[in-house]
């Protein structure tokens, strides 16, 4: 289990602890967090689970794939070294305290 912290735009933050295996997306979307649209379910098909991770996680995560990356081409305003697509991030021990924030909106 993971603890993650969630960060709306506006700056709310949502603590959950998130179980193993799920993803980051999953995470978001079982505890009703705003701004984690996730239309595609998960499948890496749009990019409405875009978000940007802390800058001191970046290099801690796996490195992007290439579908992701090239999902990432649709979001909305990403950034080259923090924006991820929660449905590709595994929860882990690993990921405990991650902390990701969502932009403006989804696209």
């Amino acid at each position: 289990m993971a603890k993650i912290t969630y960060i709306e735009h506006g700056g709310t933050e949502h603590v959950v602890d998130v179980p193993n295996g799920l993803t980051v997306m999953e995470g978001a979307r079982d505890n009703g967090i705003p701004g984690i649209e996730a239309d595609c379910g998960g499948a890496c098909a749009c990019s409405t689970c875009h978000v940007y991770v802390a800058e001191d996680w970046v290099d801690r995560l796996p490195p992007r794939e290439d579908m992701e990356q090239d999902m990432l081409d649709f979001a909305y305003e990403p950034d080259p070294a923090r924006s991820r697509l929660t449905c590709q991030l595994k929860v882990s021990d690993a990921l405990d305290g991650l902390v990701v924030q969502m932009p403006e909106k989804q696209i």
